[in-house]
């Protein structure tokens, strides 16, 4: 059965069960107004739609079918919520006994990548956190990457940034000029830990200084062990850290190379590498 409205637009029945007559044509809105869960009014409006752009605006209105839980979800959702209690408990346990504050002694070393980021990024909690802090950088040299210039071109005041080296070893090829670098690199790098008023510094590549032997290792194990301020932290990085330093960190991350560009001929990119 149909009707037509007295100025030509279809006349649909209201929800109450009586006849309407409209004398304009369906909108969307009233459309979605009428949808029903009665499929066949529901197909009738559908289709009383101008075109199908109304048609899919109409279906964009529709809410999304809910799905009902069943008892195994239900059961599933149950069992979850109990074993995130049961670790929860575990946690805070283990949470309230670990009370003590320290300045760390922490080694990033392996040769995977990873390792000066990681550091960066520490570099950056500090600053964000109001902690004064500095970075000495051996044997990258005059590189230009983006954490110096970065932290020298923004944040001065709040991470003092030391170049010491002059380059790769592989470029310098220069040894005694390697070692003159690294050592006057490690004497600003003790001023620098000594201040009690910087509270974390980064010996960023300061192992393969220690790994040619332009450092003494004795040295400066002794001096993080005895002359570090005890709520100052200090982040050695670069690969091949040796055994003296691993036994006195209080943190060593070593990083595991699974797969690099640079084997697929992907050279060395900015922000991903420098």
């Amino acid at each position: 059965m149909s009707e037509r409205g007295s100025g030509g637009g279809p006349a649909f029945p209201a929800l109450s069960g009586q006849w309407h007559m409209d004398p304009y044509p369906v909108t969307v809105a009233g459309a979605a107004a009428l949808w029903v869960s009665d499929e066949t009014l529901s197909h009738s409006l559908f289709t009383c739609l101008k075109n199908r752009h109304q048609r899919r605006r109409l279906l964009r209105r529709q809410p999304a079918p809910v799905k009902h839980r069943t008892p195994e979800m239900t059961d599933e959702n149950a069992r979850h919520k109990e074993k995130m209690q049961k670790i929860k408990a575990a946690r805070d346990k283990i949470m309230a006994t670990k009370t003590e504050e320290k300045g760390l002694i922490m080694v990033h070393t392996g040769a995977g990548k990873g390792k000066s980021s990681s550091a960066f990024g520490m570099i950056m909690r500090c600053i964000a956190h109001g902690m004064p802090c500095g970075v000495v950088q051996f044997i990258k040299g005059n590189w230009s990457t983006g954490e110096k210039e970065f932290l020298r071109g923004r944040f001065a005041d709040e991470c003092q940034f030391i170049v010491s080296g002059e380059g790769f070893t592989w470029e310098t090829q220069d040894r005694e000029r390697d070692i003159a670098a690294a050592q006057s690199g490690w004497e600003k790098a003790k001023d620098m830990i000594r201040n009690p008023d910087v509270k974390f510094v980064l010996l960023d590549e300061i192992n393969i200084a220690l790994r040619y032997d332009y450092l003494d290792i004795d040295e400066v194990v002794d001096f993080l062990l005895t002359e570090k301020p005890p709520m100052t932290h200090v982040v050695l990085t670069g690969r091949n850290a040796k055994p003296e330093l691993i036994e006195a960190a209080d943190l060593v991350t070593e990083m595991t190379l699974v797969k690099h560009p640079f084997r697929d001929g992907v050279k060395a990119q900015a922000g991903v590498e420098f």
